[in-house]
């Protein structure tokens, strides 16, 4: 799949929530939506980004900006991780990794020294036109959401 940068249209998809409701990304056509992947629900990195969301989910609101979090991991751990941490928004569960491969957010990384296959934690602003607006790639969890938020409010 070729990069995915500013510009792009963003890969349509239909992924079930913690609930086993699909979700499309055509849901949300008319306003912006981040699109982030992470490795795992309820490991400490994963935990760490999720919970910035959530403790900026009224801000992201504010500004007209839902947030979807993507993961391999199924209905039954999402929704134990939405529980234990109160998250708010929905998690969607790409078992087969298909959207992750379309997005570039499914391949080989380097972790602690050694290349490895599995996700890529990424985050993708999609406007309201379908189109992405902002890439982050390879992102380091913690303080990301924050530098999310920053760059909607900037424009």
């Amino acid at each position: 799949m070729a990069k995915l940068e500013a510009g792009s249209v963003a890969p349509a998809f239909t992924l079930p929530d913690q609930d086993g409701k699909p979700v499309k990304l055509s849901d949300f056509k008319g306003q912006q939506v981040i699109v982030y992947f992470y490795p795992a629900d309820d490991t400490p990195g994963c935990t760490k980004e999720a919970c910035q969301f959530n403790d900026n989910l009224k801000t992201f609101e504010k500004a007209g900006v839902a947030v979807l979090g993507i993961s391999p991991d199924g209905a039954e751990k999402h929704t134990k991780f939405r529980t234990k941490y109160k998250l708010k928004f929905p998690l969607l569960t790409d078992a087969d990794k298909k959207v992750m491969e379309k997005y570039g957010a499914w391949g080989e990384k380097t972790m602690y020294g050694k290349k490895t296959v599995g996700t890529i934690r990424s985050t993708f602003l999609v406007g309201p036109n379908g189109k992405i607006q902002r890439v982050w790639s390879h992102v380091r969890a913690d303080g990301h959401a924050a530098k999310v938020l920053e760059a909607i409010s900037e424009g």
